[in-house]
């Protein structure tokens, strides 16, 4: 785990396995457009814009990955969250690195999707 120039932590795609074994939550926070041509399968959906009020719809206790498309709107997402209490970490990369990794990218009907 490394931390960026803030002090909020950032994992990389490598450790992403690991942590989603361990029980941590993938969040990810890009627009809806975004989201539906493709996203990690058992990611949950909370757009960055809408994090002020969605953020309570989350558990106190459970470790949060957010993600985003490269790694900078998930950064801004991990340190509201951490600000709230709960335990946020910015996936590194993004989606995009998931995708270069080989992890499957599905649409929001379930079909095969993209990173936009």
């Amino acid at each position: 785990m490394h931390h960026l120039g803030s002090s909020i932590p950032a994992i990389d795609i490598t450790e992403i396995a690991h942590e989603l074994e361990q029980g941590s939550i993938l969040i990810d926070v890009r627009e809806q457009h975004e989201w539906n041509a493709g996203h990690a399968p058992d990611a949950l959906h909370l757009p960055l814009q809408q994090l002020r009020t969605l953020h309570t719809t989350l558990t106190v206790g459970t470790r949060y990955l957010a993600i985003c498309r490269s790694g900078s709107r998930s950064q801004a997402a991990a340190e509201f969250l951490q600000k709230l209490g709960h335990t946020a970490v910015n996936v590194r990369g993004g989606m995009l690195a998931w995708e270069d990794a080989g992890y499957p990218v599905m649409t929001h009907e379930g079909t095969a999707g993209t990173v936009l």
